[in-house]
């Protein structure tokens, strides 16, 4: 180990840290500067990884969970040879620059995942660790490893007392996963002032009952800390905490140790007197040490070629093995496999929308070999088992089924890491009234735009009997509210099969398929050409011989709710042109030209529409008086009595339609 060079990076870390918050007057110095010994081993000595193609597949990862400290993170990717640069750095904070107040993926090569919100890093990083151990079970050979990386992990106090940390963390251990490492930064401070104020539990034996390696040690230790990680390596079977000692702002003379330097900047003059203690000009902004420099360009060389020994290794290994390599090219790419033979039902048939689901997930299994699902212990009622694959297990990490247990928020982050990780396209599944409890998860899927499959179950107030808490109300529109998120909600069984296909297609972002319990029959539609039509959003299914005059709007059970109050309209009112329109993704209709969406609602007609929800978003197709919407929270009984008890039936829109 050259402990006087990484010295040098870490002394360089903490001046870059300070000058980049000091000149944005925003930022977080007490992390980069009480940890950046721990970024220079990690960086400098401890990670496989190559600054010159910061994609390879089989370097490790490095997760900042504690992402307020971000300087941390550019400072040493800066360093380490990354596409940062000091003017980059220089705009710390800034619109445009890379360098964003938290790390933000895609904004810059060596940001593994979107930190900040607290907690999210450290579970997005087991769902990155799960991702190796499957696909290291699935392709590596008695003779030659291609997938053999470690996930580290820098947490603070921060993380580790938020729920989704817990969560998390209790389903590692439960996994065994031993090749994630995480390193807790305690300096027992945060915002407020000591965390005595508020987290006096003994961390580690917290770690320890969840099934993990704890292991002590100084971040100031780097020899000591070469020896902690070697001793954490060698525990293959559990997952590792390396719980640090540190100083939070070290090396600001008055306020290191302090809450003061954890989330504002330190000022020109204890700038001036850390410098001065570094042994630098007060005036040398954003400097950086020449031996650090030095150090990373003979780095950078030695990691180049430990490269290309593994290039070398995946060359004969694909010599070798080459229907394995074209399969785990095939994860790679994002693509299905083979072709997707979705079912088919018949007009009529009577079937609730999440069993049309599990018969879709059923053939995804088999078109999509890298397709990993898993649910929030609710299997059965979700319909989201996976027939003829395994669960995933320390047992059989070929398998394809997660058991996450009662924990949606950690699901959902644990499917970003598997997304981010690559090769792994994975699903997740519970109930839509739980949406609440993975929503900063699955914000943070559209963020960053991954492909996460959210299925979510027992849509509506037809629950029943399990009540209120069951019944969602608010929950759609909540979904729709998010950016980036594309929130289907069938009204049959075919229109589910639609929705899973343009799920397995979508590449930019998360998709929600949000599916009843309740039987619903499956519509005869009057659009021959329904499915390509149902990817703008919205179409037809009854359409009268003229121009109409009703059009008659619904979505999930509500479609059949529209076809029947239909029916009673048209029976009171014979001469009366009626539509009844789907509208499966409101918000993929609402993007289309405004020429499209007239056309499919019908132009100068009278628009209702039905929904089991809030009617928030529905005024731009109905005046608020022509929803049949829920403005309240549900009640237990029977679906119908319930529905009945809500005036929320076919007769209630079919009164409103003849007013």
């Amino acid at each position: 180990m050259d402990t006087k060079s990484l010295e040098k990076v870490a002394m360089s870390a903490r001046v870059l840290a300070m000058d980049a918050i000091q000149a944005a007057n925003s930022g977080h110095p007490g992390l980069p500067l009480g940890a950046a010994e721990l970024g220079a081993f990690l960086y400098g000595q401890a990670m496989k990884h190559d600054p010159a193609d910061p994609s390879w597949i089989d370097r490790d990862r490095f997760v900042l969970s504690a992402g307020h400290g971000s300087m941390f993170l550019y400072a040493h990717l800066h360093m380490a040879g990354y596409p940062i640069s000091l003017d980059d750095i220089k705009r710390f904070r800034k619109v445009g620059s890379p360098c964003a107040g938290h790390p933000e993926y895609g904004m810059a090569p060596g940001i593994e995942t979107t930190t900040g919100p607290l907690g999210q890093g450290i579970a997005t990083a087991v769902g990155m660790a799960v991702a190796e151990t499957m696909l290291a079970a699935r392709f590596n050979t008695a003779k030659r490893k291609v997938v053999d990386h470690y996930t580290y992990v820098l947490v603070g106090d921060g993380c580790l007392q938020e729920g989704i940390s817990a969560e998390a963390s209790s389903l590692a251990g439960n996994l065994e996963l031993g090749k994630l490492v995480v390193f807790y930064d305690s300096n027992k401070i945060t915002i407020d002032g000591s965390t005595d104020l508020t987290f006096t539990e003994d961390v580690g034996k917290r770690y320890e009952a969840y099934g993990w390696k704890v292991l002590r040690g100084d971040m100031y230790d780097l020899p000591g800390m070469e020896k902690l990680l070697a001793e954490a390596k060698a525990e293959t079977r559990k997952p590792k905490l390396v719980i640090l000692k540190s100083l939070i702002g070290k090396g600001a003379p008055t306020k290191q140790g302090s809450h003061s330097c954890h989330g504002a900047p330190l000022g020109e003059e204890e700038i001036a007197k850390a410098k001065a203690a570094f042994g630098i000009p007060a005036d040398a902004k954003f400097w950086v040490a020449p031996e650090a420099y030095a150090f990373y360009e003979k780095r950078r060389a030695e990691l180049a070629k430990a490269h290309e020994a593994w290039k070398a290794e995946y060359a004969a290994w694909k010599k070798e093995e080459p229907a394995l390599a074209a399969e785990y090219e095939a994860y790679l790419s994002g693509k299905a496999a083979g072709a997707l033979a979705l079912p088919e039902f018949k007009a009529g048939e009577q079937v609730a929308t999440r069993n049309a689901s599990g018969k879709c997930i059923a053939a995804a299994t088999k078109a999509w070999p890298n397709l990993v699902g898993g649910s929030a212990d609710l299997t059965a009622p979700n319909v989201s088992a996976m027939p003829e694959v395994a669960d995933y297990s320390p047992a059989d990490r070929k398998g394809r089924y997660i058991r996450y247990g009662i924990r949606e928020h950690a699901m959902a982050a644990v499917a970003n890491g598997l997304s981010l990780h690559g090769g792994i396209r994975p699903f997740v599944a519970t109930f839509l009234t739980f949406f609440d409890y993975l929503k900063p998860s699955l914000r943070l899927s559209a963020l960053m735009r991954q492909p996460v499959i959210y299925v979510l179950t027992h849509d509506s107030i037809y629950v029943g009997e399990d009540g209120p808490t069951h019944q969602p109300i608010e929950h759609l529109a909540s979904l729709r509210a998010i950016p980036n998120v594309r929130v289907f909600r069938p009204g049959d069984a075919e229109e589910t099969a639609v929705a899973w296909k343009l799920a397995l297609e979508r590449r930019d972002g998360p998709t929600v398929l949000v599916l009843s319990r309740n039987n619903l029959p499956v519509q005869a539609k009057a659009d021959p050409d329904w499915r390509s039509t149902m990817a703008t959003g919205a179409y037809v299914v009854q359409n009268p011989a003229k121009a109409p005059d009703l059009v008659l709007v619904g979505t999930g059970s509500e479609l059949a709710l529209a076809m029947k109050a239909a029916e009673l309209v048209q029976a009171k009112k014979p001469g009366l042109a009626i539509r009844v329109v789907s509208v499966p993704s409101r918000e993929l209709f609402y993007a289309q030209p405004a020429a499209l969406r007239a056309a499919i609602l019908g132009e100068g007609a009278r628009v209702l529409v039905a929904e089991a929800g809030v009617a928030m978003g529905w005024e731009r197709v109905a005046r608020p008086e022509d929803i049949l919407c829920l403005e309240r929270f549900g009640e237990s009984g029977p679906a119908d009595e319930v529905a009945k008890h809500l005036g929320f039936t076919a007769e209630k829109l079919a009164e409103m339609s003849l007013r």
